[in-house]
């Protein structure tokens, strides 16, 4: 398991006037927490700490905080701080699981979204093919972890879900410590690896689902789902995870909340 290592301070780097100064704190604040010196749910310094830090102020600095938070890699708690983000149950749900159920706003209300029943059920350390090694920066062959998840709700399988992972960046991993984990698995990536998810890419396309998928499902061979190819993404869009989800949409939908811009 990862332990944190002694707080520091960021130091002042030197000037870089290709960027403005707000996002050279924030690269500064940024290298801290990826080097895990200030670990999940722990408070960063104050503000006035931080800014006599960087030499900058506070005004600068709180521009630098509020871009992390936005990126969900700090959160602020009135009275408390701010704190370095960590993956939970409400985080997943709000950031990174769009399946709900199918709901007619004119004649009913939406369901409450429900925290997915999760079961693996595969789990082997394998060679990354083509796709895969693309997705992950590795090369062909390299080794890789090939998961495979049907996750349920309220009782109904809806989502099969196969993850790769590179072998090199998991080391120890195994399928009793993936299975045992006490939250989700980005909580996992980041409280036993270092390794925190920022955000995550994904591309959506209709495709027949094949016979092993379509058993999970409890569907006919053939039959039109939806399929997600995710990248998830760590700092500097290095990435952790290659997914390929497939949704059952007879009864449900995926639903994405798009960010106001204005």
């Amino acid at each position: 398991m990862q332990t944190n290592k002694k707080s520091v301070l960021p130091k002042v780097a030197a000037a870089d006037d290709s960027l403005p100064l707000y996002r050279q704190v924030k690269r500064e604040l940024q290298k801290i927490i990826e080097d895990g010196h200030y670990g999940p749910g722990r408070p960063l310094p104050s503000e006035a700490t931080l800014a006599l830090a960087l030499q900058v102020s506070i005004g600068t600095l709180r521009h630098a905080v509020d871009e992390l938070v936005h990126e969900h890699v700090l959160v602020r708690r009135q009275g408390k701080g701010t704190f370095v983000a960590p993956h939970n149950r409400a985080r997943f749900m709000f950031q990174f699981f769009h399946v709900e159920p199918r709901w007619d706003p004119e004649d009913d209300m939406p369901q409450e979204q429900v925290f997915p029943d999760i079961d693996c059920i595969a789990f082997a350390r394998e060679h990354a093919d083509e796709a895969e090694a693309k997705a992950l920066r590795i090369k062909p062959g390299e080794a890789v972890f090939r998961i495979e998840n049907k996750l349920a709700l309220r009782g109904r399988v809806v989502l099969h879900d196969r993850l790769t992972l590179s072998a090199a960046m998991f080391r120890h991993l195994t399928e009793k410590r993936f299975s045992g984990r006490p939250s989700t698995i980005y909580a996992l990536f980041q409280t036993d690896f270092g390794i925190t998810v920022l955000r995550a890419q994904e591309r959506a396309r209709a495709v027949a689902a094949g016979s092993a998928v379509a058993r999970v499902l409890g569907l006919p061979a053939g039959t039109p789902v939806m399929e997600v190819h995710r990248m998830a993404l760590t700092f500097g869009d290095r990435p952790v995870e290659y997914r390929v989800s497939t949704i059952n949409t007879q009864a449900h939908d995926y639903v994405s909340m798009l960010p106001k811009t204005s």
